[in-house]
């Protein structure tokens, strides 16, 4: 079945990053039903790496403020809310829950290449599910590098485990401050066909 115009005018065609805000907030239960939503995009065998810390008291705000490079601060701090996409170093731990009919885990000990790669691409892959369920939601997105990440992952995942790929503020864009959408590659530009 596929889905109507519509629907793939908001998640995609029509779809903008956002870096101005309404001060409309986000419910707790919308990011939990992002979360149940997006969870169900796949991984790499399953391997679920992806840790999400959703930004939204103003003490938490104040935490990753001091990690946004300048032009981000004042986006960030208008946005509802922050999600900081991470990837867990330590994700094999889970995989015998995961993926109970088979030994999963075991390929990966001993392996820190391995695990970084495999964390950080399937981890990259739910930040942008993430994404899109956010735009299915209704929420509008406005995903950005322009961070230190050794401050995040100091102020928000001390343990060093986890560690932040990327930031995507949520909420309701003010459209009124969009630029002209920007082109994008055509076809031929950016694919074959072998």
């Amino acid at each position: 079945m596929r889905l109507d115009a519509a629907a793939l005018d908001q998640i995609f065609r029509t779809a903008r990053t956002h870096r101005a805000w309404t001060d409309e907030p986000i419910a707790d239960e919308t990011l939990q039903a992002l979360y149940e939503l997006m969870k169900w995009g796949p991984t790499s065998g399953n391997c679920c790496p992806a840790r999400f810390v959703f930004v939204k008291s103003r003490e938490a705000k104040e935490r990753l403020k001091a990690a946004l490079d300048p032009g981000n601060v004042a986006q960030t701090m208008a946005a509802p809310a922050t999600a900081i996409i991470a990837y867990d170093l330590e994700f094999y731990e889970k995989l015998p829950q995961l993926v109970p009919h088979r030994d999963a885990r075991t390929p990966f000990i001993g392996k820190p290449e391995l695990i970084r790669t495999t964390a950080l691409q399937s981890g990259t892959l739910q930040g942008a599910y993430l994404i899109v369920a956010a735009r299915a939601l209704g929420l509008d997105c406005g995903p950005m590098g322009g961070f230190d990440a050794a401050k995040v992952d100091s102020a928000f995942f001390p343990d060093g485990k986890v560690k932040s790929n990327f930031l995507c503020n949520l909420g309701h864009g003010d459209p009124a401050t969009l630029h002209p959408r920007a082109p994008r590659l055509a076809f031929d530009e950016a694919c074959r066909i072998e």
